[in-house]
């Protein structure tokens, strides 16, 4: 299944916005106040840490956390994806090569090849890696041990890992959308980091249309000051931040054209579903996995979209939001007009 790449200038651009310490990290605070405490305790033991899954929608900062887990802990950090493994001898070459109390991040840990994914069993629970040398009556399994290690896992989808590797994770921690009021704090220090001057107002109003996703406050953030550089405005304020979001077509509630075209497709061709994700997809045109993956998750959050067993249904807020009639008001309009 097809997912969207990056842009390296913008992976740059958040690599140098990454906290490096839990202190600098803004939000998720559940989830770092626990990180803090098994750090300690860990470095008090002088062992490795817990193996650690970390999922939840993109952009809420998974690979930021990676990085200051083996920042806090002062280990080197490897870094890899699922998709990348995928032969078990790529897996293996990685692992033996690791130094001890080393932390290994696998993005999108779910796309790791299941062949790849079983030799990971022995390697998290005994730090030893089971080889098969040979082939034929003549193959032999040769155990080689491994130096203790930290794997944390990154994806978006915990569903899809198989039950043996999750269970297989001490420490599991899901990242949730972003309040307000931390996301204008990222804004604002995004526009220190950028040598941007940007009014409270103008960071609320970013933050407020940015999903509650730090990755896409940031991306917004972007955009705005190249509009306030156009115009020659030597302050993003708030009238400079509506000015671009509306020529980004990001409107109050942080809906896009293809959120706003989601919807409406579900309203006008399917009469609010309920619709199955492949008829939806083939209708839009669009990926599967980025419907599932990217825009699904703040729609349900939201209140604009619910997922039933028979397929993806709009709300009435998302109908009032968009403008069009409720059910009800539709069916009273109909029965209006057919009885005059």
């Amino acid at each position: 299944m097809l997912r969207p790449t990056r842009d390296p200038a913008e992976a740059r651009f958040e690599e140098s916005l990454r906290p490096r310490r839990l202190a600098d990290y803004i939000g998720q605070d559940k989830v770092t106040a626990n990180l803090r405490v098994f750090i300690a305790a860990t470095l008090a033991r002088g062992q490795a840490l817990d193996h650690v899954l970390l999922f939840g929608p993109p952009g809420l900062g998974k690979t930021t956390l990676a990085h200051i887990i083996a920042n806090e802990l002062g280990v080197p950090l490897q870094v890899t994806s699922g998709p990348v493994l995928e032969r078990a001898g790529d897996l293996a070459a990685i692992l033996t090569n690791l130094q001890p109390h080393t932390v290994l991040f696998v993005d999108e840990i779910h796309r790791m090849a299941p062949t790849v994914a079983e030799i990971l069993y022995p390697a998290l629970e005994d730090f030893t890696l089971d080889l098969v040398v040979g082939q034929g009556p003549a193959a032999r399994t040769m155990r080689l041990p491994l130096p203790p290690f930290t794997l944390v896992g990154a994806t978006t989808r915990a569903g899809l890992l198989p039950p043996p590797l999750r269970d297989r994770f001490g420490i599991v921690h899901r990242l949730d959308f972003y309040e307000t009021a931390s996301l204008t704090t990222i804004v604002r220090n995004s526009a220190t980091v950028l040598g941007a001057t940007i009014t409270d107002d103008g960071a609320q109003e970013i933050a407020r249309r940015s999903r509650g996703t730090p990755r896409i406050a940031n991306r917004l953030l972007r955009r705005v000051r190249d509009f306030a550089h156009v115009r020659e405005e030597d302050t993003i304020t708030l009238d400079t931040a509506r000015f671009g979001l509306e020529r980004l077509e990001v409107d109050a509630f942080g809906l896009d054209e293809l959120d706003r075209r989601l919807l409406s497709t579900l309203i006008e061709h399917y009469a609010g579903g309920p619709v199955g994700l492949k008829a939806l997809s083939a209708t839009l045109g669009e990926d599967e996995g980025t419907l599932e993956d990217l825009y699904e998750p703040f729609l349900l959050q939201a209140g604009f979209l619910q997922r039933t067993p028979r397929g993806r249904v709009v709300t009435v807020r998302a109908r009032r939001h968009l403008g069009y009639p409720s059910p009800s008001e539709e069916q009273g309009e109909l029965f209006g007009s057919s009885g005059s």
